[in-house]
């Protein structure tokens, strides 16, 4: 099960959730997720966890909970839709 760690502390490692979810089960990645020019984190990030009971008790025993200052929400990890891509208008000005 892949589950999204929002809230995160810009201090935050990936080494910090590791720790933090494998008292909960196996561990198969950690990935924060980090902003491609300054290589900062954009303060979320992921767990994947291959059992999903043990993941479902992740998720029930740190959502709320406080990591390195904050606190932070943990969830079900859901597939970014399609149909949003972000950015601006494409193209130049419109007359």
């Amino acid at each position: 099960m892949n589950i999204y760690i929002g809230s995160l502390s810009y201090k935050a490692t990936e080494e910090d959730l590791k720790q933090a979810f494998e008292t909960f089960g196996q561990i198969e990645s950690v990935k924060i997720i980090k902003d491609r020019y300054s290589g900062e984190s954009r303060g979320f990030g992921f767990v994947e966890m291959p059992n999903k009971d043990e993941a479902q008790s992740a998720i029930e025993g740190l959502n709320g909970r406080e990591l390195k200052g904050r606190k932070i929400s943990v969830n079900e990890a859901h597939p970014r839709s399609e149909g949003y891509r972000g950015g601006g208008r494409r193209g130049g000005r419109r007359y």
